[in-house]
């Protein structure tokens, strides 16, 4: 299959001299698409780093970090920033929604910065809220909502623009097990439709336990797991 994400010989380290803290250490991965892959890790191995310079958000010290076949080291701020808008999805721990929109003017706010014709929001916003199981509530304010169903309305919005990668940090962290799973579950179904390749991070052993490709990022470098049996 083919690669959606490669990573070659990545180095990540913050401050100089003394002060400096390396956190990643030649890193080498290829994930292929339609995949959902976690990074596992004790807090301050680099889990979340790592998602963030795959989601070019960040830089790394060295090293190229390919998406799609194209090399976004030599993308300037603007390029990146379109690279974010229109091929990629991101879901927070946080679930980062707007609180003063109702759930359905959340997804089209999305749609909105990514330039997606107006003719298409609402067609849209049924699809990705039907995918979520929270059409019904398409007219609440987060605040009306759960946590599970804020994280259900996060993923809708993430997944509206149709991107090639959804990357999500710690999804499950804030949510009861049942829930956590309940994310996983739709996690997976987005996979098996082909209509994303999902990269997460999660140190949850009972939700990575769920999840086929996992990796650990250990002593600043990445080992390689896969699970026989997904529950």
């Amino acid at each position: 299959m083919e690669s959606i994400v490669t990573i070659e010989g990545v180095y990540k380290s913050f401050g100089n001299g003394n002060n400096k803290v390396d956190l990643l250490e030649n890193i080498n991965l290829s994930i292929e698409t339609y995949q959902l892959v976690a990074f596992r890790g004790r807090s301050g191995s680099g889990k979340t780093t790592l998602l963030n310079l795959i989601g070019a958000l960040d830089y790394p010290t060295a090293g190229e970090i390919y998406i799609g076949g194209e090399s976004i080291g030599t993308l300037n701020e603007k390029q990146r920033s379109k690279l974010r808008q229109e091929k990629m999805g991101f879901v927070f721990q946080s679930y980062g929604l707007v609180p003063f929109m109702t759930v359905e003017e959340n997804i089209a706010f999305g749609l909105r910065i990514t330039q997606t014709s107006r003719g298409l929001w609402q067609a849209k916003i049924k699809e990705v809220l039907d995918i979520v199981g929270l059409y019904k509530r398409r007219k609440h304010y987060p605040y009306e909502l759960s946590g599970g169903e804020q994280q259900r309305v996060a993923i809708a919005r993430a997944i509206a623009i149709d991107p090639m990668l959804i990357l999500a940090d710690e999804p499950t962290a804030e949510l009861d097990s049942q829930t956590g799973f309940r994310i996983i579950d739709i996690f997976q179904e987005l996979v098996k439709s082909q209509k994303a390749t999902i990269i997460m991070t999660s140190h949850d052993p009972v939700i990575l336990e769920m999840i086929e490709h996992v990796y650990t990022l250990e002593d600043r470098n990445i080992v390689y797991q896969k699970n026989e049996n997904i529950v």
